[in-house]
């Protein structure tokens, strides 16, 4: 590409991975030449995944260049010793009760002797094959993105190698401000680490990407120079994700959802989850409102549909399916991405949760943009005046709780239940186009020409 600037993209995630952490970077990476910008591909050879997903490869744009080197990773032997970390490759672990010795020792081991976290391996072995192909390869930009946040540490250990280089860190989630951060039983010892190197990572990096509001503040008050970039939805998708009218606004187009309301009896008032749900992020209040709607309307009981697509946690699972809900659950498990987008589509209203804690009211998860761009209703459950509320309020797209309302879930899912039932339309046509991956990817090339 003729007068473009090459950026080398440190990703651990990369297609055939599945789930939400390929997806930022996949993105990025298909626009990016657009704006006069060639990426360049650093990933594993052999990553220990916890989800495949096929269809992804297709997605790669053909020409873009990609280097992979052997890493070395500790997970096949954890799960030998304890089956229950496999969950650790997916950020996910028991919690409270649930929590076995094994699993309370695993979690230990993990959080003292692996930090930032499994992939630290990795980190010497890239230092020492990117410091010479920088150098031969005329590259222009770093780029790192975590989590894991290990990948940080090699633009970390590059920056102090080649001062003159420059360097984004992209934080996709938080490091020490994540929720399950307490739970990984750290020493004082380790707690001062992980801190030092954040802070560290913060002070160096040119520019810091977080992709929530909050996230951006708070990585600013410790330094960084941070911008908020927010994970998006892809317009060029707009066959997979439905039926959509554009309208032109600028250079781009805004998709608005055509899709008729399907009131007819015959499909059942779905609510879906999307996604992995793990122990940290339950919305037990949630379970108990449709308990309570169930006992309290035959037809509701009748009509309701609570339909999971993704890995949720055994626990969760076993819990559900020994309450009133246990018939009207359907499990689909992990599908290709474009097979959840239909699924998607095919519901009612659809479920996004976090974690409860106030350190959490940055995270929005990525998933948040599909579920806007299929005009879907939403409901979320999370901290107060927490970044994905602002966006359901600015959007009007949806309803956010907390972790201790009840009553209101239910008169909130209830009310669109009637209204479908008595053939209202339900669908969601605000402006999202702010939140498209080729805006987002235009945003990121202007704080690039900054640096």
């Amino acid at each position: 590409m003729e007068n473009s600037k090459k950026v080398l993209i440190v990703t651990y995630y990369w297609p055939p991975a599945g789930g939400p952490g390929v997806q930022r970077w996949l993105k990025f990476a298909k626009y990016l030449p657009e704006f006069s910008l060639e990426p360049v591909i650093f990933t594993p050879e052999n990553p220990s995944y916890p989800l495949i997903d096929e269809t992804l490869k297709s997605e790669v744009p053909k020409n873009t260049k990609i280097i992979r080197t052997n890493i070395w990773e500790p997970y096949q032997l954890a799960e030998k010793f304890s089956k229950s970390n496999k969950k650790f490759k997916g950020g996910q672990f028991d919690v409270g009760k649930n929590q076995s010795f094994l699993s309370k020792l695993s979690i230990f081991i993990r959080g003292n002797f692996f930090i930032p976290d499994a992939r630290k391996f990795w980190v010497k072995p890239s230092i020492a094959f990117l410091k010479k192909y920088l150098k031969e390869n005329d590259i222009d930009l770093l780029v790192t993105t975590g989590p894991p946040h290990s990948l940080h540490l090699i633009g970390l250990g590059l920056k102090k190698e080649l001062p003159d280089l420059k360097w984004i860190a992209d934080f996709r989630d938080p490091w020490t401000e994540i929720s399950y951060y307490k739970h990984l039983k750290l020493t004082k010892r380790s707690d001062r680490k992980h801190k030092e190197l954040e802070k560290a990572v913060f002070q160096t990096a040119d520019i810091t990407l977080a992709t929530s509001y909050t996230d951006a503040e708070n990585f600013r008050k410790k330094g960084a120079n941070s911008f908020c970039i927010t994970n998006g939805f892809d317009i060029s998708e707009q066959g997979k994700i439905g039926e959509f009218q554009s309208s032109s606004v600028g250079e781009f187009e805004v998709l608005k959802s055509t899709e008729k309301n399907d009131s007819t009896p015959k499909r059942k008032f779905t609510i879906s989850y999307v996604g992995v749900l793990e122990q940290l992020r339950n919305p037990e209040n949630l379970w108990k409102a449709l308990e309570e709607l169930c006992k309290a309307s035959s037809d509701f009981a009748e009509d309701f549909e609570l339909k999971f697509v993704g890995r949720v946690d055994d626990k969760i699972l076993n819990a559900l399916e020994n309450s009133v809900l246990k018939d009207r659950i359907k499990n689909l498990g992990y599908l290709a991405h474009q097979d959840s987008v239909t699924e998607m589509r095919t519901s009612d209203l659809l479920l996004i949760t976090n974690f409860p804690n106030e350190s959490s009211k940055g995270i929005i998860p990525g998933k948040l943009f599909e579920y806007l761009a299929t005009g879907k209703k939403i409901i979320s459950f999370g901290p107060k005046d927490a970044d994905v509320e602002t966006i359901l309020n600015r959007t009007n797209a949806g309803q956010h709780f907390d972790y201790s309302e009840t009553d209101k879930i239910k008169d909130y899912i209830f009310a669109l239940y009637l209204d479908r039932k008595n053939g209202k339309s339900i669908i969601n046509s605000a402006d999202i186009n702010e939140f498209s991956r080729k805006e987002l990817t235009k945003k990121l090339s202007e704080i690039v020409k900054k640096i």
